[in-house]
């Protein structure tokens, strides 16, 4: 009887409370329907802007794209020049920057999370790796000016450009890697350890497979930096009008390999864009939206291939 007078007494008293969680429930309910709509808004607004940008310059640079625009040399004559010096410049310059940047990165990360002491030397690498991150590009140029160029005697070249972007998508790689390797999962480690794995067949076998998509976001994301970054290859002193390419770097005789286009002089697509930009021909800014074009088409290949790369190291992976 007496127990249940106090069940009866009680049930009142838990209404209150229930209708209380029903009522936050539904509040964090309507807040994340809110915010998700928000978030939606601002990509669509974000990814309506961008194709706005690209289609004005398609239309405008798509009299000018051809076959002959990809093969000819820069001209004095608006329908005669081309951006074949231009575009291969990019792409051996970003070849060096791959090579540069990415395993130096990575290597960083990797020491920094898993080998270096945690002491006060270590915070303040960290610190500075992640302020480096948001240095503007052109205090890269003039360090590498007085470090590559002049300093090393690397001189107006390849490969001063290569070192130079290497080093301003270094911190984002260090950075990208570190958050990559820190969301794998502990016992991924503890597991490795417990059959009698080393420290670097944890790391090699485990712990960078599992990290290979946030490492390859972080990639993708440097690499398309670096390749529409103008203001630091200016400062190395890129010319502006080459009429010329730089050697191959692949011979037809042993031992198939040539590097000698690392030091030769070289053009890159963004700076014959702010060459053709900057004159008051109105066919050479032709020129330069068509340039544009093939640009954004270079960035989207690259990172379609770190994508497909990612793609494919994620599927062999079994959680």
């Amino acid at each position: 009887m007496d127990s249940t007078m106090s069940r009866a007494s009680s049930t009142p008293s838990r209404a209150p409370q229930l209708q209380d969680m029903r009522a936050l429930i539904a509040s964090g309910k309507r807040k994340q329907v809110m915010f998700a709509a928000l978030g939606l808004l601002c990509t669509t607004i974000a990814l309506l802007t961008l194709m706005a940008a690209f289609l004005d310059l398609l239309i405008d640079g798509l009299p000018r794209l051809s076959l002959d625009f990809l093969t000819n040399f820069p001209s004095r004559r608006a329908t005669e020049a081309g951006v074949l010096s231009a575009w291969v410049g990019s792409a051996l310059v970003m070849l060096v920057t791959m090579f540069a940047g990415v395993p130096l990165g990575i290597g960083a990360a990797v020491y920094l999370e898993e080998y270096a002491k945690k002491n006060w030397i270590t915070d303040i690498i960290e610190i500075n790796v992640t302020n480096l991150a948001g240095v503007p590009s052109i205090v890269y140029g003039l360090l590498a000016l007085g470090l590559f160029v002049y300093q090393f005697g690397f001189g107006q070249s390849v490969l001063s450009a290569g070192l130079t972007l290497a080093l301003l998508i270094l911190p984002i790689v260090i950075v990208a890697t570190r958050e990559a390797m820190r969301a794998v999962p502990g016992h991924m480690r503890e597991a490795a350890y417990a059959l009698g794995a080393t420290r670097w067949q944890m790391i090699s076998g485990h712990l960078l497979p599992y990290s290979a998509g946030g490492i390859m976001t972080g990639v993708i994301i440097g690499m398309a930096r670096a390749i529409g970054e103008t203001a630091p290859i200016i400062t190395i002193g890129a010319l502006t009008f080459i009429a010329f390419l730089p050697s191959s770097p692949i011979t037809s005789t042993p031992p198939f390999l040539n590097f000698d286009w690392l030091l030769a002089e070289f053009t890159v697509l963004p700076i014959q864009m702010f060459n053709w930009v900057s004159r008051p021909d109105k066919a050479f800014q032709l020129n330069a939206a068509a340039a544009g074009v093939i640009l954004l088409v270079m960035t989207l290949a690259m990172n379609a291939c770190a994508i497909y790369i990612r793609y494919q190291v994620r599927k062999k992976i079994k959680w």
